[in-house]
């Protein structure tokens, strides 16, 4: 079953991939832009996923307005920023890595995809915990 990935695409032709895998943590996400050079990516546990998710809703809701940044620490430490303009679009950042912009045309695709990856992440995280005890 794993890895799971799937891809969302925009009315432009931009694509957005969301993927999980088994890490010795429990869960790894990959999202990234495969159509963008560089193919910039950001990677999370199962802390950022629901990070994540909570900032996608709360940036939805905020815009026209701005929202102060989130930050998630840990091994996939990432900063989460909402970028008004010139476009809405949300910007991941990770140390040594180039910035993931998420236009707000992903936001609402994103947010399905990140509740269905959530529960994968949980069941994952359950199962290396009981490979460890």
């Amino acid at each position: 079953m794993f890895p799971r990935i799937r891809e969302i695409t925009d009315a432009f032709g931009g694509r957005l991939r969301v993927s999980v895998e088994e890490h010795p943590s429990g869960a790894l996400i990959v999202v990234e832009r495969p159509d963008l050079g560089g193919r910039p990516r950001i990677l999370l546990d199962g802390y950022g996923v629901d990070v994540l998710a909570g900032y996608i809703m709360s940036a939805r809701l905020s815009v026209p307005q701005g929202l102060p940044d989130e930050h998630v620490d840990g091994t996939f430490a990432t900063r989460f920023r909402l970028e008004l303009d010139p476009t809405a679009a949300l910007v991941l950042s990770q140390e040594g890595a180039a910035g993931l912009e998420i236009a707000a045309p992903f936001w609402d695709r994103l947010y399905a995809e990140l509740c269905i990856v959530a529960a994968h992440a949980r069941e994952l995280t359950r199962r290396a915990e009981a490979r460890i005890h």
